[in-house]
């Protein structure tokens, strides 16, 4: 048995990184999650930062609801490769078109639905009448395609349609943050890496690295010229421009995450639990010889949201856990089970505290998890790859996953 696994371990790492997606489902109780305490991590969190320029940019630009946005969906989604339709469970994606696929300065990221927003229930998975699979996106300039020395200068979020009731179409919303004041509101660019995201109710989360998470409304998309350069952000002379994009969503909160352990978390990404009615976040760090990431062992922490479906003031974690494995860039948790992916090992791992963990070949470039709730067929964990020309966003049974 012990020269199967081992012989098991050698052929899946092959396959994962020939590009040839492979699974193996192998139980390591020596290498498992550990308990910390959770009431070391806090949130302090706001949803009315800066609402009388937010609310002034409205009534200026004017709000414009999610079905108006997709109704005018300007770009079309193809399919996804061979490689991941070969993953055990696959059930369908697509791949953004061929421009954001290949564009080596724009970067894929985080991962969240309408059916974390509004659950499936009566609506189906539906908000505003539409099923959603949004993304999240960095932009960094620099040394064009060379991440080494580029910085991040812009985030961005993608609406894609899922719903065989509308077209394969997808629209690109850029995220400000509010500046000037109430008589003169104005905007400017977020800088973060938009590592992660949560869409829950009409409130979309951003994880921010090295602060906690930025808030957005669903009900605050606006209205933008889309005239001007690439370069304008902003309104100047009564008219707003923001890099040639027809809508903006400004940030109307911030959860800022404060630590008695001394060492700050790093918001690398995160999730929603839907039955918990929390959001999971997760470290990226390395074991050792990293200099743009923490070197240490990562953490995964869950805070609650209160019965308003919003955080309150003050949040203490309910959940905290100290990890054994490096290059977490997914996290997900649904009834106590959680799924970790890491894009350096190129694997997927299962865990429940009863169970222990499970590992499983996964793809390379792998990027953030959502859990897909479905009462009338199976549930599905989401995620996507970052690698330039290989950005796949795809859809897997839960159930292919859980040891």
């Amino acid at each position: 048995m012990r020269s199967y696994r081992r012989l098991a371990a050698i052929a899946a790492g092959i396959l994962a990184i020939t590009g040839i997606v492979a699974t193996s489902s192998t139980a390591n109780a020596a290498s498992a999650p550990t308990s910390i305490s959770a009431n070391q991590f806090t949130l302090s969190t706001s949803y009315s930062e800066k609402s009388d320029i937010v609310s002034a940019l409205a009534t200026e630009l004017g709000t414009v609801p999610l079905h108006t946005v997709m109704d005018n969906a300007n770009h079309d989604r193809t399919g996804t490769e061979s490689s991941v339709q070969s993953l055990p469970g696959y059930t369908g994606g697509f791949r953004f078109d061929s421009g954001d696929n290949g564009d080596c300065n724009n970067v894929p990221q985080g991962i969240t639905t309408s059916r974390d927003a509004v659950g499936d229930g009566t609506v189906n998975g539906r908000y505003d009448g539409r099923q959603i699979v949004m993304v999240s996106w960095y932009t960094r300039t620099g040394t064009p395609c060379d991440s080494g020395t580029a910085k991040t200068t812009r985030n961005r979020l993608t609406f894609v349609d899922w719903d065989a009731n509308y077209p394969n179409a997808y629209r690109k919303v850029l995220l400000v943050t509010p500046t000037g004041t109430a008589t003169s509101p104005n905007f400017t660019d977020v800088t973060t890496h938009a590592g992660g995201i949560v869409w829950y109710g009409d409130y979309v989360y951003v994880a921010d690295t090295s602060h906690g998470m930025r808030v957005y409304d669903m009900r605050k998309i606006l209205k933008v010229d889309t005239g001007g350069t690439a370069d304008d952000i902003g309104c100047s002379g009564g008219v707003c421009h923001a890099h040639n994009y027809a809508y903006i969503m400004p940030q109307v909160g911030t959860v800022t995450a404060s630590t008695t352990s001394g060492t700050a978390l790093a918001w690398s990404t995160i999730s929603l639990d839907r039955v918990s009615r929390s959001i999971v976040m997760a470290e990226y760090t390395c074991s050792s010889g990293c200099t743009a990431y923490p070197n240490r062992a990562p953490r995964a922490v869950r805070f609650p949201f209160a019965s308003s479906g919003t955080f309150a003031a003050n949040t203490t974690a309910s959940e905290a856990v100290q990890l054994p494995w490096y290059n977490i860039n997914g996290v997900a948790s649904h009834n106590g089970r959680w799924w970790f992916n890491s894009s350096g090992a190129h694997q997927l791992y299962y865990w429940t505290p009863s169970a222990g963990p499970h590992t499983y070949a996964w793809v390379s470039g792998g990027e953030s998890i959502s859990y897909w709730e479905d009462d009338t067929q199976a549930d599905l964990l989401w995620s996507l790859q970052e690698t330039q020309d290989h950005r796949n966003v795809f859809a897997v049974t839960q159930a292919s996953y859980d040891g």
